[in-house]
């Protein structure tokens, strides 16, 4: 049973990989440690239960990837998908770090798949988790009951209560009852606040009522508005959200990973009008993926259509849902609600600036549209082999990007520069500091088990002094 009334030297609100990382690293440090997991426990793990993959920077092939993938590389790959909006210092500490992750998750109990294969180009920058994000979650869990961590499900740190740029207590709802509990340190690992769309809709309106969220829906945003609230200072964009194309017929929250829908680069993408309004082909998919979910907001109604023909079927991962299927593009068009008269003309300009010579899909093939606006400067091939398939496309939001902003040490930041006295971040909550916009495959992983691991070890000392 755990005594509320006995202080902690570390809270950790929040129950996903950073909270989970922050949590198991103050334990060993020998602190007591109190980990309060908004869900209940069958939902536990936050967003980190629906990923699979962590990027890592490396010198030479390991046990799960493959060639080597130097930090240089990282960084450029980086900088490519936020167009520069990081803090380069974060950036590349994380990305340094990444390399000495593998012990400690091992030695929690995570374990790794064989290096991929096939049409994810992700044997080289990515170590998969074997059983998924619920297998690493619950493993990091066990690890954390192991060693002398309590735990509390249905438990939301609400409020963290600050005086000076310090926290002094922390108020809580535990099974729908108030509590308050005080700790020495407080790491925020709380996520940020797509599962809150009143607070979304401040910022798209009435648009979020066509948006799906992918991810946990316990993940409001209550902590990170109370401690903006307090003078903590905001880092991000909070318009700005990681959102990707997924199956229109997603459930409104928690679908996963499993709605992502893969087709893009070997499709045409036309909105509810029948018209092509960005470049399928303008990079390999971990690169770029998670552009198209805000692509696809800015569209009428928030909803976009994937088309494609029997050639490319087996070149992605299909949806959970079946695809939509006819012998003609009209017939896929009609079964989507469009103008089938007006996709079919879409998709002969299409084909007619389509060359589809030298076409690879396992990499930049440079097959490309000629005189079409806008064009698709890669996997460029003719739609004319029948069947031919849709899917129904809408905005699948993981994460958001505003947060606090934390230094090197994972210390939040108060709006005049200083650290405050005992407050550290780990996770989506501080995220922004490095992923201002634009996504990496594997990186949110990344950035919250590097800072989870650094939060955990600066609140340890600090509450130890």
């Amino acid at each position: 049973m755990v005594d509320l009334t006995r202080g902690y030297d570390v809270l950790v609100a929040g129950g996903g990989n950073a909270a989970l990382c922050a949590a198991i690293t103050a334990r060993q440090a020998g602190c007591s440690v109190l980990l309060c997991e908004h869900a209940p426990r069958a939902f536990r793990g936050g967003n980190s239960r629906h990923t699979r993959n962590l990027r890592a920077m490396h010198e030479k092939p390991n046990s799960v990837l493959t060639d080597a993938y130097l930090e240089d590389e990282y960084w450029d790959d980086l900088k490519r998908v936020t167009g520069g909006n990081t803090d380069e210092n974060l950036a590349r500490m994380t990305i340094r770090a990444s390399s000495g992750v593998f012990d400690f998750m091992q030695q929690c109990g995570v374990r790794f798949q064989p290096s991929l294969t096939g049409t994810l180009n992700l044997s080289r920058t990515n170590a998969f988790f074997l059983g998924g994000g619920k297998a690493l979650v619950n493993a990091y869990y066990l690890a954390a009951e192991r060693i002398g961590v309590d735990i509390l499900y249905d438990t939301e740190v609400t409020a963290l209560h600050m005086e000076d740029g310090v926290v002094r207590s922390a108020s809580l709802t535990k099974n729908g009852y108030p509590e308050t509990v005080s700790a020495r340190c407080v790491v925020a690992s709380a996520g940020g606040f797509q599962g809150n769309l009143q607070w979304m809709r401040e910022y798209w309106g009435d648009a979020v009522d066509n948006f799906v969220i992918r991810g946990t829906p316990y993940n409001r945003g209550r902590i990170l508005k109370n401690l903006l609230d307090q003078g903590v200072a905001p880092v991000g964009d909070p318009t700005q959200c990681h959102a990707v194309a997924l199956d229109a017929r997603a459930p409104k929250f928690d679908g996963g990973i499993a709605t992502r829908l893969d087709s893009v680069p070997y499709s045409i993408v036309v909105n509810r009008d029948g018209d092509r309004f960005y470049d399928e082909g303008e990079d390999v998919w971990p690169k770029r993926y998670a552009i198209w979910g805000r692509l696809i907001a800015q569209q009428p109604d928030q909803i976009a259509f994937s088309l494609f023909d029997a050639k490319s079927v087996r070149l992605f991962m299909p949806s959970i849902y079946p695809a939509i299927k006819a012998d003609s593009i009209e017939g896929v068009a009609a079964q989507l609600g469009l103008d089938a008269a007006k996709v079919a003309r879409t998709v002969a300009e299409y084909n007619a600036a389509s060359p589809g010579e030298n076409f690879d899909g396992s990499k930049l093939d440079g097959c490309s549209t000629q005189g079409l606006t806008p064009p698709k400067t890669n996997w460029a091939r003719k739609i004319d082999t029948p069947p031919y398939y849709g899917y129904p496309l809408r905005p699948g939001i993981t994460f958001t990007y505003l947060g606090v902003r934390v230094n090197e040490r994972a210390q939040v930041l108060m709006e005049d520069g200083r650290p405050a006295g005992n407050l550290f971040a780990s996770g989506e909550i501080m995220a922004g500091n490095i992923l201002g916009r634009g996504y990496l495959a594997g990186f949110g992983m990344t950035i919250g088990t590097v800072f989870g691991r650094i939060a955990g070890k600066e609140a340890a000392a600090h509450a130890r002094n």
